[in-house]
């Protein structure tokens, strides 16, 4: 097992085969935890089943109570339900482009960004069949984005309950009542926190064997199964009368629930090679239907009874809402550690890309010591940004719509354009694969100016309160 460096036996890669996807990288993740005889002959229904909802179930999840009071009682439930049915429905569509194209190429297995340079290839237009390259690199570049950003949103993740668990355990009980809002002097910036996470995070993804991280992968998923029964039942008790909460929300804020929305749906890049990992391919829409159904479930409801429960009070995180008593603040630190241990998971996909590329061009003595200080600059990255931008339901919003939204919404349906409009499309799948991408652009253009208003906003007033703050 190598903990540190890379296997002896494993060689640098160019930019073409370090850039091939994240769904490979990803799935490798999933799958080390399968035996060996297992792996061989495929994964079975269950085993697809429980990567799918694995690979779309993390920190944005906590954060759709919020994003239903973004949009009000009545839109946000609909709304969500609407976008995760585009979703699924454009996850279809990516499958298809692939099957059609590795048919077509005499290929066994296309990935996201290959199924975009293969389908530009085949395009009428001169200029996009000899940039074609360039699809692969723009998708590699939206789920390398996607991904840091994954890891930036854990790091304030992380270090909001960390604080709040930490200048709150004096005051901490036993007896679980609904949180009030208490009075407290913060002794340490959250920064401060951030920062004494970094140093354990460096270790962590210092750990490239693929079997180690799958240890830390069923650990995570663990604590994260726990903490969510805990939420679950804490959140059905005693609800108020949801009359009093708005149904619907201003458009502003609705943009920012747009970006949340759009962040929690995860697994589109882990279509391709969940399918492709089967051990009878054909069932693989079976088990996205069924999988996806039930994630949308547990995204609706989680949404909306959270947002029910704590109303106007809800935080970015739902965890951040729960009861100030030990029990609770377990369920902070379990959900924690399993962030902790899926940062590692996260990170592996934009290492695996970039790495080999930077290795590449570094001599034989130097390439341990290259590969360490990018996995170092990397995690630095995240941490800089989260601190640089300390508002955690702002960066969820921010990448979800930058970069999710594209991933999800806008490539898929102008893919199967490319790809099957040699073979006489009708009038109403053209008209389809338009509308879907255009509402993904508006989602994405108007997302963006939200959020990244709403951060601006959020950062001058922090710099003009600075002084009274401290004070």
């Amino acid at each position: 097992i190598s903990l540190l460096g890379r296997d002896n036996n494993s060689e640098p890669k160019s930019l073409d085969d370090g850039s091939k996807s994240l769904s490979e990288s990803r799935s490798s993740i999933t799958s080390e935890s399968v035996r060996p005889e297992e792996e061989a002959s495929g994964l079975s229904i269950m085993q697809t089943l429980i990567h799918l909802l694995k690979c779309n179930i993390g920190t944005g999840l906590l954060g759709l109570p919020l994003a239903m009071k973004n949009a009000g009682l009545l839109v946000g439930p609909f709304s969500l339900l609407a976008i995760g049915i585009l979703t699924v429905h454009c996850m279809v569509i990516l499958l298809n482009c692939a099957h059609r194209l590795s048919q077509r190429l005499q290929k066994t297995f296309v990935n996201y960004g290959e199924a975009t340079m293969y389908s530009l290839e085949t395009c009428p237009n001169t200029w996009l069949r000899t940039h074609s390259v360039w699809g692969r690199y723009t998708v590699s570049f939206l789920l390398i984005i996607t991904q840091l950003g994954f890891c930036s949103v854990y790091f304030m993740f992380m270090a909001d309950n960390l604080q709040q668990m930490v200048e709150e355990a004096y005051v901490t009980s036993n007896t679980c009542q609904p949180r009030k809002i208490l009075v407290l002097t913060p002794t340490l910036d959250i920064r401060f926190y951030m920062l004494a996470i970094l140093p354990f995070l460096i270790l962590l993804v210092f750990i490239q064997n693929l079997r180690v991280l799958s240890v830390f992968s069923t650990l995570a998923s663990t604590t994260t199964l726990w903490s969510m029964a805990l939420i679950f039942e804490y959140i059905v008790q005693e609800i108020p009368d949801p009359r009093n909460l708005p149904l619907m929300a201003s458009w502003k804020t609705f943009l920012l629930f747009f970006g949340t929305a759009i962040f929690t749906f995860e697994g589109v890049g882990m279509v391709l090679s969940l399918r492709n990992q089967m051990k009878h391919p054909q069932q693989f829409s079976f088990v996205l239907y069924l999988g996806m159904s039930l994630v949308i479930i547990l995204y609706t409801c989680l949404g909306t009874l959270g947002y029910m429960k704590f109303g106007s009070n809800t935080q970015a995180s739902i965890t951040l809402n729960l009861p100030n008593c030990w029990l609770y603040q377990s369920v902070k630190l379990m959900y924690s550690i399993g962030i902790f241990f899926t940062y590692a998971l996260q990170f592996h996909v934009p290492a695996e890309i970039i790495i080999p590329v930077v290795i590449s061009q570094a001599s034989e003595s130097w390439v341990l010591f290259a590969d360490l200080s990018v996995r170092t600059a990397l995690v630095c990255l995240t941490c800089v940004s989260a601190i640089l931008i300390p508002r955690l339901d702002l960066v969820i919003s921010l990448v979800g719509s930058v970069s999710s939204s594209a991933l999800a919404l806008i490539i898929p349906p102008l893919l199967e354009l490319i790809t099957f409009y040699p073979e006489d499309m009708s009038c109403v799948t053209i008209a389809k694969d338009i509308m879907i991408s255009i509402l993904g652009l508006l989602g994405c253009v108007f997302g963006t100016y939200q959020a990244l208003y709403e951060l601006i906003q959020t950062i001058n007033y922090s710099i003009a309160n600075s002084t009274a703050v401290y004070a």
